[in-house]
């Protein structure tokens, strides 16, 4: 199986949401066809708790016609690498041109809910690609484009050096200049960013924080922003202001569109924006239809 096969149209901006594995079908199916009516090109969603992301991904792509639906991420922990090759190709066999495989190797609480224990995730993941290009798909011819969660340089590089880009998560802007000058210019790059629709300080800070003190508990994500220069203090209590800023865009629509093309003029390919709300349980797409609006 080749990993870095060309990509598909994905557009500049995409849509990141934990709803299409959390939310039942029905409103899966009707949030991803309204995502696609606002012009959206492709959408992202994790792969940690609620649906398993290949069934996710046939659900999604059944009820579009268009849209590119990509992992962000495929736990490689959650499947072998011989049943992910399967299911990709598979996948894109039945939907050409639609389905890109975002891996990653997730987190140590995750990991360990899985009944395995994590540890040496670079090991892991090149081991997981070499399995994979050593797949033999015994179904019609059908590409896969790959590609990694990665934050810092080993993993960045990793993701350049054998599949088409990388899909950095929590991440600020300045993340997207240290990723494009880690991995140069040819490599796709598909930072994901958190956003909030609010003027109001307090208002967007109290849901940002929600967002933020789930992922700061977490040490890949405290270590990146570490390595970023943020102080230790910093990232404590759900992060001080100037870190849940960072890594948070919000505002009105304009703010907010202008904070996700930061990303694209630090070299960024494409960006996928969570929208954060009040209501986490629901899709946003009032706020989803009013940036579309704005950006596409």
């Amino acid at each position: 199986m080749r990993l870095d096969s060309p990509l598909p149209d994905m557009g500049t901006f995409g849509v990141w949401a934990w709803q299409f594995v959390t939310a039942p079908a029905d409103e899966v199916r009707h949030a991803a066809r309204s995502i696609e009516e606002m012009g959206y090109r492709t959408v992202w969603y994790p792969e940690s708790r609620g649906r398993d992301a290949i069934t996710t991904a046939a659900l999604i792509l059944s009820s579009t016609d268009e849209l590119v639906v990509a992992t962000g991420i495929a736990n490689v922990w959650a499947r072998d690498a011989v049943a992910a090759a399967a299911a990709a190709q598979s996948l894109s066999e039945g939907f050409p041109g639609r389905f890109v495989l975002g891996l990653g190797v997730s987190h140590a609480p995750s990991v360990l809910a899985r009944g395995a224990v994590y540890e040496r995730p670079m090991q892991v993941m090149e081991e997981y690609l070499d399995t994979m290009e050593a797949t033999r798909y015994g179904g019609p011819p059908a590409e896969v484009p790959v590609v990694l969660a990665a934050l810092g340089p080993k993993m960045l590089r990793l993701g350049a050096g054998r599949t088409a880009g990388v899909h950095p998560y929590f991440v600020p802007v300045s993340h997207s200049r240290f990723a494009r000058d880690t991995i140069g210019e040819g490599p796709w790059l598909a930072p994901e960013q958190a956003v909030v629709l609010a003027t109001d300080p307090d208002e967007a800070r109290s849901i940002a924080r929600r967002h933020t003190s789930v992922y700061l508990g977490l040490d890949n994500y405290r270590r990146s922003l570490l390595r970023l220069g943020w102080e230790e203090a910093e990232l404590e209590g759900g992060g001080s202001d100037a870190v849940v800023d960072a890594v948070v865009g919000w505002g009105d629509v304009p703010a907010v569109a202008a904070r996700l093309l930061q990303h694209t003029d630090e070299g960024a390919d494409h960006v996928s924006i969570q929208l954060l709300a009040e209501d986490g349980a629901a899709f946003p797409l009032a706020g989803l239809r009013s940036l579309a609006a704005e950006l596409l």
